[in-house]
């Protein structure tokens, strides 16, 4: 967990068999506070943005409980819902996760050492970004 210009960076470990949507509550519940500004700390975020394999009007719910407001595209729906415009950063990080060679192919049979690279590969995004 490493945070740059106060954007948090999260990352857990599944299975390849797990659907992303299963992880999407402990993600968000795994979200540091952030300080920075005078005040108290934010410990959760405004939004949260999803592409269609998030559709899930249970999960919209329990964001907007958490007073989360879910930007998830709808499945159906054509096109252009505008989430591309600022979700490329998501896509962006996992590109450069993936120029590590250790976490482009998992040569690890344990999960802890894979998750000390991914851990390692967070930090050091995050230290070249700043």
């Amino acid at each position: 967990m490493t945070e740059a210009q106060g954007i948090p960076l999260v990352a857990r470990l599944t299975g390849a068999n797990a659907h992303d949507i299963t992880e999407l509550l402990p993600l968000v519940d795994a979200v540091p506070t952030v300080g920075g500004k005078v005040g108290h700390p934010k410990s959760k975020p405004d939004s949260v943005q999803a592409d269609r394999g998030y559709d899930s009007e249970p999960h919209r719910e329990q964001l907007r409980d958490r007073n989360i407001e879910p930007l998830i595209a709808k499945r159906g729906q054509p096109h252009g819902s505008g989430l591309g415009k600022t979700r490329w950063v998501v896509e962006r990080t996992i590109s450069w996760l993936h120029q590590f060679r250790r976490l482009r192919i998992r040569f690890e049979k344990r999960s802890d050492i894979h998750e000390a690279f991914l851990a390692i590969g967070c930090a050091l995004i995050c230290l070249r970004f700043c």
